[in-house]
């Protein structure tokens, strides 16, 4: 991990908050180790933890990195979190890195944006950091992705009594994980995965690791097989032009209302859907929640590891806990219902999945950070940082002048 440091006029301090959502989260931006080498790599840059008892890494392991660790947090110049920052907590004037989980305009977030310009705050949206192809820089969703795919497979298991996988957040690392596996012979279901992206991977990673072969979507489709097996449905596997039947994938981002789904045959097949698709609201759902009442729609358990309540699934109904992850869905009424019912859909629904191997993930997230975002973060010199920044010195900023309504402006 080399990175070319520039050298600055004045101590740049940066500083890990700790995290005031509840339930709370333990991952980091950096890791200590990770903190360690950038301040060897450049002295004018100090980093400066604020303790905390709930971080997957604990004070006392920053402090043997020789990272400062303190209550008072106002000195920093950059305050990086994960989740977002608890209204009563902002400190005004800074510039703050976190999921703000406000550009969709969510309801639930509506105060914090208003808090945030209201205290001049610049928030830079990790969500918001992308390469030029609309790719996102950073992110959690690799490990998302493999604890998303472990839950899937976990309730089907249940739901079934065929096999039997344990909790990912009782291993102490992806590699503990990966222990848990062997041995382990899934049946000969059929699984769809949605996506291309992060989640994607860390889905078709734990496909890999339990042994579940990939075939293509026609094969799928068509054939039955007497092992397990899953095929992986891009774009054009799930949506269409509703005029020329075709999929473009600048167009389906630009205009994506334009676009219907036809996932439909694929309900038809599958046992255990891994959905790792983006959504927004002008997008086509995957189906629309009558469909579960079809004799033909044959999916027993779907893990929503992107998670829009009523979005691309529509029959997601919010957010479970990490330790109590599966819910059902009533085929005949659409209620939410205790998982492993006779009439129900089994659907996972986690937030915060990559809490559930913090350490890892969070060494994951740190690494991106540092090689693709913290240069250009110091220097103030990247479109790449402009273009993240909701707000900037409480003002929203060009690119989110969408939001003035949902900020109250």
């Amino acid at each position: 991990m080399v990175v070319p440091f520039i050298t600055f006029v004045n101590m740049v301090k940066i500083g890990l908050i700790r995290e005031g959502k509840i339930p709370a989260d333990n991952r980091v931006a950096l890791t200590p180790a990770q903190c360690k080498w950038i301040h060897k790599q450049n002295q004018q840059v100090k980093i400066i933890a604020q303790s905390s008892p709930h971080r997957c890494f604990t004070d006392n392991e920053y402090i043997a990195a020789g990272v400062e660790v303190k209550e008072d947090m106002s000195e920093c110049d950059f305050l990086f979190g994960i989740k977002e920052v608890p209204v009563h907590k902002l400190i005004a004037g800074k510039t703050y890195l976190f999921f703000s989980h406000t550009k969709k305009e969510q309801p639930h977030n509506k105060n914090l944006l208003q808090a945030i310009i209201k205290n001049n705050i610049t928030l830079i949206d990790y969500e918001c950091l992308e390469h030029d192809d609309g790719q996102r820089i950073i992110g959690f969703g690799f490990f998302a992705g493999v604890v998303g795919a472990h839950n899937g497979l976990m309730a089907y298991g249940k739901r079934t009594g065929l096999y039997n996988l344990e909790r990912v957040y009782k291993q102490r690392s992806f590699r503990e994980l990966i222990h848990t596996y062997f041995g382990l012979r899934i049946p000969n279901v059929k699984i769809a995965v949605t996506g291309s992206g992060r989640v994607a991977h860390g889905i078709l990673e734990i496909m890999n690791l339990v042994g579940i072969h990939e075939v293509e979507p026609d094969e799928y489709l068509t054939k039955r097989f007497s092992y397990p097996v899953y095929t992986q449905l891009k774009g054009a596997d799930l949506y269409k032009n509703r005029k020329t039947g075709k999929y473009s994938r600048t167009e389906f981002h630009e205009y994506p209302g334009l676009f219907e789904s036809i996932f439909s045959p694929y309900s038809r097949q599958t046992d255990i859907l891994l959905n790792g698709i983006f959504w927004d609201k002008d997008v086509p759902r995957l189906f629309e929640k009558e469909m579960i009442q079809h004799d033909d729609f044959i999916i027993q358990t779907i893990a929503d590891i992107t998670d829009d309540a009523g979005g691309s699934i529509p029959i997601n109904m919010g957010d479970q806990s990490i330790e109590d992850p599966i819910y059902g869905i009533d085929r005949d009424t659409f209620q939410k219902t205790a998982p492993y019912l006779p009439n129900s859909i089994d659907v996972m629904a986690v937030g915060n999945l990559p809490n559930e191997l913090p350490r890892d993930a969070s060494r994951y997230f740190g690494e991106q950070l540092i090689k693709y975002i913290l240069e250009d973060l110091l220097t103030k010199s990247s479109p790449v940082i402009q273009k993240a920044t909701i707000t900037d010195k409480g003002r929203l900023t060009m690119h989110y002048n969408y939001l003035k309504t949902y900020a109250g402006l």
